[in-house]
């Protein structure tokens, strides 16, 4: 994939990014709201500002190659190479999901239930994972477009960690409202994101590079988002606690599984 840096794209690209998160987060971090169930019901203000900071990345992209003439190819904003790697994006979330829930329950902190009603679950997932889409778009064409092509010209170990890293901080303040983690320290959480994001980035990141595409993902991430943990609910038994330390994909179950898939991606030279 061709790429361009100037001097000042890439700080400028990501201070924007930040500024904008801050930005769409300040009414909630003004009004003092704070996560502290790992209900997964949002309210409409919570919405609102979660859609618009999810957008920030994409923006600051395009304002700093705003004068390249082909924006969509440099963001790699084009179809993919195959079709099978937009079902493959969605596959692998849901695969891995489905190993660490294996591994929560082996270590007795996961409880499996004897799930029904799967149409009536699936069909309104399926419609809230369609609807979001565009604004997955919004962080991957910042991150996996611009910054994972940009960081990779200075070694595979930069650009996989900065991507990695970035990524984990421009969260920084979701996760001081407990967002991902709530119930737990922010130091601990931004520990436990952080590792998430330097196993999860790869896998985005592989997805991206086989495709030539930042379609996979998008389709990627929106799983990890929106499904993994739907998914760890509807599969468990009602009423137990889901402590989001001990069971998902950002969890320490969820690190093995994706430990361990990263290593097969990196033996046999998928990335």
């Amino acid at each position: 994939m061709k790429t361009s840096v100037r001097k000042h794209d890439l700080p400028a690209c990501v201070a924007l990014a930040f500024g904008g998160m801050w930005l769409a987060m300040s009414p909630l971090l003004l009004s003092g709201f704070h996560r502290d169930s790992a209900d997964l019901g949002m309210g409409t203000l919570q919405l609102v500002c979660v859609y618009a900071a999810m957008l920030t990345p994409a923006l600051a992209a395009v304002i700093v190659m705003r004068r390249l003439p082909d924006l969509r190819g440099a963001l790699g904003f084009v179809r993919p190479k195959r079709l099978g790697d937009c079902v493959l994006a969605i596959a692998v979330p849901l695969g891995l999901t489905l190993a660490s829930l294996v591994v929560a329950w082996l270590a007795g902190t996961y409880k499996f239930g004897s799930p029904s009603g799967f149409l009536g679950w699936a069909a309104p997932l399926a419609v809230q994972y369609v609807i979001s889409l565009p604004f997955f778009f919004g962080e991957e064409l910042g991150w996996q477009g611009y910054l994972l092509p940009r960081l990779l010209q200075y070694g595979r170990l930069v650009g996989y960690l900065g991507t990695a890293v970035v990524f984990a901080l421009w969260h920084l303040p979701t996760l001081l409202m407990g967002g991902q983690y709530p119930g737990h320290s922010f130091a601990g959480s931004i520990g436990a994101f952080v590792i998430s994001c330097l196993l999860v980035v790869p896998i985005f990141s592989w997805l991206r590079n086989r495709s030539n595409s930042v379609l996979p993902a998008v389709l990627a991430h929106a799983a990890v988002s929106g499904l993994t943990m739907r998914t760890a609910w509807y599969l468990g038994t009602p009423g137990q606690d889901m402590d989001p330390m001990q069971v998902g994909l950002q969890a320490w179950p969820g690190w093995v599984v994706m430990g361990l898939f990263v290593a097969w991606l990196v033996r046999t030279k998928r990335i």
